[in-house]
């Protein structure tokens, strides 16, 4: 099914509410959904958790197992091999070419993200190209982080294995290493707040790296990345810097059952207010913003949630 086109995304449009609807889908008794979701301390993983509460309570089914994973790469991977269910990806890693050709469709749009670039306040970095020499993690192996950080850092003209002092971690060892002092910067793409930036942010000075200048050329090649901006005391102390924003999808297998991916996506909707007070970056998920996948297509079970939504 090819991706939703304007015509077909406004037409749902005419179907949704303001609201989701609250009420419960069919159940599935038996049913061992596992969904892949990032580091313990980033936005995927905490919006998984709460996933995971409402498909079980939704569902009747037992809840689901969160898996803690490197990223939106990974994540793909999991759902392709069928070791996930379902899985967050960024927009970008989602339509990446790789050897495994199972199709993925998506359940609904999430949360956008941001890449932050995150230094030490007292260091002379001031623009990405400062970091040429220091040690500098570019995000977990299979992240989205490390591959939007290798195109950006090719855009900046650096070679990551040539010109930094390379370190592969995620969320949660990057801040380790910022406070022990073993890194100089460190990648990270996530919703706002990231839980983990904010807790380095107040445990120590750090800055966050404005990327406006380099936007516009990395954009000519990856039209799937935004431009917005972090806006200032998003982190203590943090002033507004122009950020590079990437969609975020829940994404599955394209030959999920189409009952189970409608209430799924039922059961998103449904959750949304314990959503939003787990992460505030959920507070963008809507139903409106959520029909907007292209280029991945929507799952034929998620369309017919969208479809059939009401106002009550």
């Amino acid at each position: 099914m090819p991706p939703i086109r304007r015509r077909a995304a406004l037409a749902l449009l005419g179907a949704l509410p303001l609201l989701a609807a609250g009420c419960s889908g069919p159940s599935f008794p038996g049913l061992r959904l596992r969904v892949a979701t990032g580091g313990t301390d980033g936005v995927y993983h905490a919006l998984g958790q709460v996933m995971a509460d409402a498909w079980h309570e939704q569902l009747d089914v037992p809840r689901p197992e969160v898996l803690v994973t490197a990223g939106s790469v990974a994540n793909v991977s999991l759902v392709r091999e069928r070791t996930a269910h379902v899985g967050f990806s960024q927009v970008d890693a989602a339509v990446e070419p790789t050897g495994d050709p199972t199709p993925l469709r998506a359940l609904a749009r999430m949360h956008d993200d941001y890449m932050h670039v995150v230094v030490r306040a007292d260091a002379d970095v001031h623009r990405l190209a400062d970091l040429r020499g220091l040690r500098v993690s570019v995000g977990a192996v299979e992240s989205g982080v490390q591959l939007i950080a290798h195109r950006l850092l090719a855009v900046a003209g650096l070679d990551p294995g040539r010109d930094l002092a390379l370190r592969r971690y995620g969320i949660n060892d990057s801040v380790r290493q910022m406070l022990s002092g073993g890194i100089d910067a460190f990648f990270w793409s996530g919703g706002l707040p990231t839980s983990g930036v904010r807790t380095l942010s107040e445990e120590m000075a750090v800055r966050l790296l404005d990327l406006g200048e380099l936007l516009p050329a990395l954009r000519r090649d990856h039209q799937v990345y935004d431009k917005g901006t972090i806006p200032a005391s998003t982190y203590r102390a943090q002033e507004p810097v122009t950020a590079l924003v990437v969609r975020n999808f829940l994404v599955v297998r394209e030959n999920m059952d189409d009952e189970l991916a409608e209430a799924l996506t039922r059961g998103l909707f449904a959750a949304l207010p314990r959503l939003t007070e787990a992460n505030p970056a959920a507070r963008t998920i809507g139903l409106r913003a959520a029909i907007g996948t292209a280029p991945v297509a929507l799952h034929p079970g998620a369309e017919r949630y969208y479809r059939s939504a009401k106002l009550h």
